[in-house]
Protein backbone atom coordinates (compact mmCIF):
# COMPACT_ATOMS: atom_id res chain seq x y z
CA UNK A 1 0.00 0.00 0.00
CA UNK A 2 1.39 3.64 -1.17
CA UNK A 3 0.05 5.92 1.66
CA UNK A 4 0.36 9.98 1.57
CA UNK A 5 1.15 12.16 4.50
CA UNK A 6 -0.38 15.39 4.36
CA UNK A 7 0.54 17.19 7.84
CA UNK A 8 -0.33 20.67 8.81
CA UNK A 9 -2.29 22.60 11.44
CA UNK A 10 -5.66 22.71 9.47
CA UNK A 11 -6.98 25.32 11.01
CA UNK A 12 -9.23 25.43 9.24
CA UNK A 13 -9.19 22.59 6.34
CA UNK A 14 -10.16 24.50 2.79
CA UNK A 15 -10.34 23.56 -0.66
CA UNK A 16 -6.79 24.37 -1.54
CA UNK A 17 -6.12 21.44 1.04
CA UNK A 18 -8.42 19.08 -0.75
CA UNK A 19 -6.64 19.92 -4.46
CA UNK A 20 -3.37 19.76 -3.54
CA UNK A 21 -4.19 16.16 -1.54
CA UNK A 22 -6.51 14.62 -4.03
CA UNK A 23 -4.02 15.75 -6.66
CA UNK A 24 -1.12 13.77 -4.97
CA UNK A 25 -3.04 11.13 -4.57
CA UNK A 26 -3.50 10.65 -8.26
CA UNK A 27 -0.27 11.92 -9.96
CA UNK A 28 1.68 9.75 -6.84
CA UNK A 29 -1.02 6.99 -7.27
CA UNK A 30 -1.68 6.77 -3.81
CA UNK A 31 -3.89 4.17 -1.86
CA UNK A 32 -4.72 6.41 0.48
CA UNK A 33 -4.03 10.32 2.17
CA UNK A 34 -3.68 10.65 5.15
CA UNK A 35 -4.37 14.21 6.89
CA UNK A 36 -2.60 14.42 10.13
CA UNK A 37 -3.02 17.54 11.72
CA UNK A 38 -0.84 18.75 14.39
CA UNK A 39 -0.82 20.70 17.40
CA UNK A 40 2.78 21.34 17.83
CA UNK A 41 3.87 23.57 15.19
CA UNK A 42 7.73 25.22 15.89
CA UNK A 43 8.03 27.47 13.32
CA UNK A 44 4.00 29.06 13.15
CA UNK A 45 1.96 30.33 15.37
CA UNK A 46 -0.19 28.04 17.58
CA UNK A 47 -3.76 26.39 15.71
CA UNK A 48 -6.27 29.23 16.94
CA UNK A 49 -8.99 26.49 16.49
CA UNK A 50 -8.69 23.65 19.16
CA UNK A 51 -7.56 20.34 18.15
CA UNK A 52 -10.92 18.81 18.28
CA UNK A 53 -12.53 21.23 15.97
CA UNK A 54 -10.03 20.81 13.73
CA UNK A 55 -10.20 17.27 13.25
CA UNK A 56 -14.28 17.65 13.43
CA UNK A 57 -13.71 20.31 10.50
CA UNK A 58 -11.38 17.80 8.54
CA UNK A 59 -13.72 14.53 8.76
CA UNK A 60 -16.36 16.67 7.78
CA UNK A 61 -14.45 17.78 4.48
CA UNK A 62 -13.20 14.36 3.45
CA UNK A 63 -16.33 12.14 4.19
CA UNK A 64 -16.93 12.26 0.55
CA UNK A 65 -13.67 10.97 -0.72
CA UNK A 66 -12.61 6.85 0.01
CA UNK A 67 -9.37 8.08 -0.58
CA UNK A 68 -8.88 10.33 2.15
CA UNK A 69 -8.66 9.60 6.04
CA UNK A 70 -7.45 11.17 9.17
CA UNK A 71 -4.88 10.57 11.69
CA UNK A 72 -4.27 12.03 15.09
CA UNK A 73 -0.85 10.71 15.69
CA UNK A 74 0.44 14.11 15.94
CA UNK A 75 -1.97 15.00 18.63
CA UNK A 76 -1.21 12.69 21.14
CA UNK A 77 0.40 13.49 24.46
CA UNK A 78 3.45 12.18 23.26
CA UNK A 79 4.11 13.64 19.92
CA UNK A 80 6.85 16.14 19.80
CA UNK A 81 5.56 18.03 16.32
CA UNK A 82 8.69 17.12 14.56
CA UNK A 83 7.82 15.29 11.35
CA UNK A 84 10.96 13.06 11.70
CA UNK A 85 9.59 11.73 15.12
CA UNK A 86 6.18 11.20 13.63
CA UNK A 87 7.14 8.84 10.81
CA UNK A 88 8.10 6.33 12.46
CA UNK A 89 5.11 6.22 14.45
CA UNK A 90 3.20 6.26 11.66
CA UNK A 91 5.43 3.50 9.97
CA UNK A 92 5.06 1.44 13.34
CA UNK A 93 1.04 2.10 12.59
CA UNK A 94 0.68 1.16 8.78
CA UNK A 95 3.98 -1.53 8.65
CA UNK A 96 3.14 -2.40 5.21
CA UNK A 97 2.98 0.74 3.51
CA UNK A 98 5.26 2.91 1.88
CA UNK A 99 4.79 7.10 2.61
CA UNK A 100 4.94 9.75 0.69
CA UNK A 101 4.99 12.79 2.54
CA UNK A 102 2.79 15.88 0.67
CA UNK A 103 3.77 19.19 1.69
CA UNK A 104 2.97 22.89 0.28
CA UNK A 105 6.10 24.77 -0.88
CA UNK A 106 5.43 27.67 1.52
CA UNK A 107 6.24 25.44 4.20
CA UNK A 108 9.59 23.80 2.89
CA UNK A 109 10.94 27.23 2.15
CA UNK A 110 10.00 29.59 4.83
CA UNK A 111 10.54 27.08 7.91
CA UNK A 112 13.93 25.54 8.70
CA UNK A 113 13.63 21.62 8.95
CA UNK A 114 14.71 20.16 11.68
CA UNK A 115 16.70 16.57 11.09
CA UNK A 116 15.44 16.63 7.19
CA UNK A 117 17.81 14.37 5.99
CA UNK A 118 16.00 11.50 8.41
CA UNK A 119 12.98 12.63 7.44
CA UNK A 120 14.17 11.83 3.55
CA UNK A 121 15.41 8.16 4.52
CA UNK A 122 12.14 7.60 5.94
CA UNK A 123 9.75 7.99 2.68
CA UNK A 124 9.66 6.56 -0.65
CA UNK A 125 8.70 9.99 -1.61
CA UNK A 126 8.34 14.22 -0.96
CA UNK A 127 6.30 15.96 -2.95
CA UNK A 128 6.08 19.56 -2.86
CA UNK A 129 2.72 21.82 -4.01
CA UNK A 130 3.63 25.17 -5.54
CA UNK A 131 2.70 28.06 -3.66
CA UNK A 132 2.07 31.99 -4.61
CA UNK A 133 5.01 33.97 -3.50
CA UNK A 134 7.57 30.79 -2.99
CA UNK A 135 10.21 31.90 -5.47
CA UNK A 136 12.04 28.95 -7.37
CA UNK A 137 15.27 29.68 -6.91
CA UNK A 138 14.68 29.59 -2.99
CA UNK A 139 13.23 26.40 -3.45
CA UNK A 140 15.60 25.19 -5.61
CA UNK A 141 18.47 26.14 -2.47
CA UNK A 142 16.67 23.81 -0.39
CA UNK A 143 16.20 20.87 -2.78
CA UNK A 144 19.85 21.42 -3.20
CA UNK A 145 20.98 21.19 -0.03
CA UNK A 146 19.69 17.63 0.50
CA UNK A 147 22.38 15.00 -0.15
CA UNK A 148 22.48 13.50 -3.55
CA UNK A 149 21.21 10.01 -2.94
CA UNK A 150 18.17 11.39 -1.06
CA UNK A 151 17.42 14.35 -3.86
CA UNK A 152 15.65 11.77 -5.82
CA UNK A 153 12.76 11.07 -3.59
CA UNK A 154 12.30 14.82 -3.76
CA UNK A 155 9.75 15.86 -6.44
CA UNK A 156 7.08 19.00 -7.56
CA UNK A 157 3.41 18.22 -7.92
CA UNK A 158 2.61 19.50 -11.59
CA UNK A 159 -0.62 21.56 -10.15
CA UNK A 160 -1.23 24.40 -10.46
CA UNK A 161 -1.07 27.58 -7.54
CA UNK A 162 -3.69 28.09 -5.58
CA UNK A 163 -3.64 31.45 -3.59
CA UNK A 164 -6.38 30.11 -1.21
CA UNK A 165 -4.72 30.07 2.88
CA UNK A 166 -6.00 29.35 6.19
CA UNK A 167 -4.43 32.79 6.74
CA UNK A 168 -6.98 33.66 4.44
CA UNK A 169 -9.70 31.84 5.42
CA UNK A 170 -9.23 33.27 8.94
CA UNK A 171 -8.78 37.24 7.46
CA UNK A 172 -11.75 37.23 6.21
CA UNK A 173 -13.46 35.99 9.32
CA UNK A 174 -12.23 38.52 11.14
CA UNK A 175 -13.58 41.20 8.96
CA UNK A 176 -16.53 40.14 8.54
CA UNK A 177 -16.32 39.03 4.84
CA UNK A 178 -17.75 35.62 3.65
CA UNK A 179 -15.55 32.63 3.14
CA UNK A 180 -18.47 30.36 1.89
CA UNK A 181 -16.97 28.09 -1.06
CA UNK A 182 -13.58 28.98 0.29
CA UNK A 183 -13.84 25.93 2.24
CA UNK A 184 -16.04 22.81 2.03
CA UNK A 185 -19.91 23.25 2.95
CA UNK A 186 -19.81 20.93 5.98
CA UNK A 187 -16.86 23.07 7.55
CA UNK A 188 -18.53 26.55 6.53
CA UNK A 189 -21.57 25.03 8.80
CA UNK A 190 -19.07 23.76 11.44
CA UNK A 191 -17.76 27.27 11.70
CA UNK A 192 -20.85 28.98 11.72
CA UNK A 193 -22.05 26.56 14.19
CA UNK A 194 -18.81 26.95 16.85
CA UNK A 195 -18.91 30.20 16.03
CA UNK A 196 -14.76 29.72 15.39
CA UNK A 197 -12.29 32.25 14.10
CA UNK A 198 -14.11 35.06 16.06
CA UNK A 199 -17.29 34.59 13.22
CA UNK A 200 -19.77 36.63 13.97
CA UNK A 201 -23.83 35.56 14.14
CA UNK A 202 -24.98 38.43 12.92
CA UNK A 203 -23.39 38.22 9.44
Amino acid sequence: MRIGVFGGTFDPIHNAHLFVAESARILEQLDRVLFVPTSNHHYRDEPQADAAHRCAMILGAIASNLGFALDDADLRESATGYTADLLPRLHAKYPQAKLTFIIGADSLVNAPWMRFDEVLQSLEGFVIAPRPGVRADALARVIAAVPAPLRERVSSLNIPEIPESGTLVRTLISQGRSIRYLVPEPVWHYIVAHRLYGFDAGE
